[in-house]
């Protein structure tokens, strides 16, 4: 009765709900009442006794919220009139600031007015008044000029050189400011005077610091031992030296006006030189005689000026660098370190007397370019020269240098062509030669280590005296491209060695034969030690640089070449190793057909039939298989002898795991053994086979396991041959073994079997030919 009497008020409350919908659109009273009465009162009937103190909350908060009401009533329009009366008096400030802007801004454009023609009577005095500034501006500067231009005159004129000189210095810097000035005539007058005062004062010093050089016997033209090294008499060194020293000071402050007025000798653009600072002035006048004398010399008709004897001005140049060494290194640095300079003297010297060079050899490679003996000769005495030059007199390669030259496009397209065709002769002569496969230290055992025969040391040489011929190019581009060539000969001397392996094939373990094996293993490995080199390397990177930009190569081989996974040798490198298994192959296949003819009688020895070990007083070698293992121990001595140490241990290992497997399927597995005929073959196999491998290693038993483990099953007691026999069964019969029970694998691992399988080892067990009768 209770449940159907909830069930009803439920009823009743849940109509009540849907009767009170809330107006979102008005305060609804009624829906708060409903809320508020749900809240406090609910299902819960015992709560209304609580009516009483409910009312009067609501009393006293209905009280709270009319004085509320009340009160607001009363200050609302207070403020309203407030902000009436405020936006009132708004109104009235901002109509007078309109009035007050009207009328000022009536006043203003009648005051535009009225000025107006002040105002363009006062752009035209400005204009003249900025006129007048730059006149006056004009003025001061010829003023500046005509003051240094003066003080340069008094200054000469008391014999006050320095300060002359600093005045020029500081006017040659004024004429630098100058240049971004558009008044032509100004520069024209700054640059003629700067030109004026230049040409006296370089022609005064230079006099000066000509006839000091004299008294110090410059140049040094002769012998070393003939020299008077510059040193004057005793009493007037002091003097001699400090005249060279004030002279060279004051040479060098008209450095600045010298740039600006001469213009350096350039060669054309297409030799690419790197840019570099003129010449110091001083070094220049002490250049002057010694380029007097190589213009003599080397230009025009006279004899010493010939183009097969390129030579002759290239020492020249290195004789008077090394002459002058010492002068410069000791009197001419310590003034230009404390003037403050960052010149070299010895290095300013050298780049002076390289250009006389460079301008030499632009002249002259024209003439010659297509006289393969005159330009290979020219190319070979130029890096000579290089070479002398960078080690002995410490050239940097920063610097213009022959290289430049040689690297002009004719030029060096002819020098590749010409390295190319000497290259090919000097292999044609090195193949050719009677001595061409014979190692020139086959009597040194130390140093004969790698057998490597004269045809190949000599092309290795080769290639290395083309890296060091072009390793100085000043591009990495051209670099790459003699990268190529060393390629293109690496692969045409692998062809030829190739078809000098084909006409020896029948003859495979002859000399050259061997010979040609070891040249590919020599060359193999100096390629794969010089990819590791640094020079090889950063022509790697350059590599990969060119082929990111012409996306030549895949994806994969950029990353490979990015990762230093390969080399740039590789290809040639992975063709050579190819050639040399190839070969080594083709080796051990013959001495494994000759093993096999003289293994026929040992194949048929009567294992089954076979004394026991008791039976015998010592045991000896099969006389079958005498044949065999002298065949085996004459081709091992022979290739050790004439293949080198790493070709040879691939060579006998080959051999032995065909040699291994030969007798395990064609001799084990195709007959039966007594206990005799086990034990006989175990005695031929450890004590007679594996001793003739044990110079190359210390366990040769473990190249043979496939005859080790045939030989430990077939020599089992029997005892230990029937519990294995019983192993392998069950493990054949039960796929999952029992818990106690040894698995197959274990037990054999016990006995030393781990290359044989179960099957193999069944077999093998079923191969014994006695076995005692156990009623099965």
């Amino acid at each position: 009765m209770k449940s159907v009497a909830e069930n009803e008020d439920m009823a009743t409350i849940a109509v009540g709900k849907k009767e009170v919908t809330r107006d979102l659109d008005h305060c609804d009273i009624p829906y708060y009442v409903s809320e508020f009465v749900e809240r406090e009162v609910g299902n819960d009937y015992d709560s209304l006794r609580k009516l009483d103190n409910l009312i009067d909350k609501l009393s006293e908060n209905k009280q709270q919220l009319e004085e509320q009401v009340l009160t607001v009533s009363s200050e609302v329009p207070k403020r309203i009139q407030n902000a009436l009366k405020n936006a009132e008096d708004s109104k009235k400030s901002l109509n007078r600031l309109l009035e007050e802007e009207t009328l000022l801004s009536e006043s203003i454009n009648s005051h535009l007015e009225k000025a107006q023609p002040w105002m363009e009577e006062l752009h035209v005095l400005i204009s003249q008044v900025e006129e007048i500034e730059r006149h006056l501006a004009y003025l001061k500067w010829i003023s500046r000029i005509e003051e240094l231009s003066d003080s340069i005159q008094q200054y000469l004129m008391t014999n006050s050189v320095p300060e002359a000189a600093s005045t020029l210095a500081f006017m040659a810097e004024l004429d630098i400011k100058l240049q971004e000035s558009s008044c032509s005539h100004l520069l024209a007058f700054m640059r003629s005077t700067v030109k004026f005062w230049h040409k006296i004062l370089k022609d005064k010093l230079s006099s000066g610091f000509e006839e000091v050089l004299a008294q110090l016997s410059w140049p040094f033209v002769g012998p070393p031992q003939s020299q008077a090294f510059g040193l004057p008499a005793p009493a007037s060194a002091p003097d001699v030296y400090n005249n060279l020293e004030m002279l060279f000071c004051q040479l060098l402050k008209l450095q600045t006006s010298d740039e600006l007025l001469t213009k350096p000798k350039q060669l054309p653009e297409k030799y690419s030189l790197p840019p570099s600072p003129p010449i110091i002035l001083p070094i220049q006048i002490m250049l002057n005689p010694l380029q007097k004398r190589f213009k003599y010399h080397f230009t025009g008709n006279k004899q010493t000026n010939v183009l097969n004897k390129p030579e002759w001005y290239l020492t020249q140049v290195l004789m008077w660098i090394g002459n002058h060494a010492k002068f410069l290194d000791d009197k001419i640095q310590p003034i230009l370190d404390k003037a403050g300079s960052s010149v070299n003297a010895g290095l300013e010297f050298s780049r002076g007397l390289v250009m006389l060079i460079l301008e030499k050899l632009a002249a002259d490679i024209p003439c010659l370019l297509y006289d393969d003996a005159l330009f290979c000769h020219l190319v070979d005495e130029v890096l000579l020269f290089e070479r002398e030059l960078y080690s002995v007199h410490g050239y940097l390669s920063s610097l213009p240098s022959c290289m430049h030259i040689l690297s002009e496009e004719s030029c060096f397209q002819r020098w590749l062509t010409v390295e190319k065709k000497f290259a090919l002769q000097k292999m044609d002569s090195m193949l050719s030669s009677e001595a061409a496969w014979v190692s020139q230290y086959k009597d040194i055992t130390d140093v004969d280590e790698m057998k490597v025969p004269d045809c190949a040391e000599t092309f290795m040489t080769l290639l290395l005296v083309i890296t060091d011929r072009y390793k100085n190019l000043p591009t990495a581009s051209r670099k790459l491209q003699f990268l190529g060539l060393q390629k293109e000969l690496v692969d045409d001397f692998r062809i030829r060695l190739t078809q000098v392996m084909k006409e020896e094939t029948r003859a495979s373990l002859g000399f050259r034969y061997c010979a040609i094996l070891n040249a590919v293993n020599y060359i193999a490995t100096v390629l794969a030690d010089w990819a590791d080199n640094v020079f090889f390397l950063q022509l790697q990177q350059a590599e990969l640089e060119v082929h990111v930009e012409s996306s030549a190569v895949s994806k994969l081989q950029l990353g490979q070449l990015a990762s230093m996974e390969s080399s740039v040798f590789d290809e040639m490198i992975n063709l050579l190793e190819r050639l040399k298994h190839d070969m080594l192959t083709r080796q051990v296949d013959h001495v494994f057909r000759e093993v096999k003819d003289a293994a026929k009688l040992y194949k048929k020895e009567r294992w089954l039939s076979l004394p026991s070990q008791a039976e015998q007083a010592v045991m000896s070698l099969s006389s079958t298989a005498c044949p065999m293992l002298l065949t085996l121990r004459d081709r091992l001595l022979q290739l050790e002898e004439q293949l080198c140490h790493s070709l040879f241990k691939i060579f006998w290992q080959m051999l032995a795991e065909k040699v291994d497997l030969y007798i395990y399927q064609e001799i084990i597995m195709a007959n039966h053994f007594n206990e005799g005929g086990a034990a006989q073959l175990q005695f031929d196999m450890s004590r007679n086979l594996f001793p003739l491998f044990s110079h190359y290693c210390k366990r040769p038993e473990n190249y043979f396991k496939h005859i080790k483990e045939a030989c430990i099953i077939l020599n089992l007691n029997v005892g230990s041959a029937l519990l294995l026999k019983d192993v392998l069964q069950s493990a054949a019969d039960n796929e999952t073994f029992k818990p106690n029970q040894p698995s197959a694998i274990a037990a054999l691992n016990e006995l030393g079997v781990y290359k044989l399988a179960q099957q193999d080892v069944e077999i093998l067990l079923n191969l014994r030919a006695s076995w005692p009768n156990t009623g099965k």
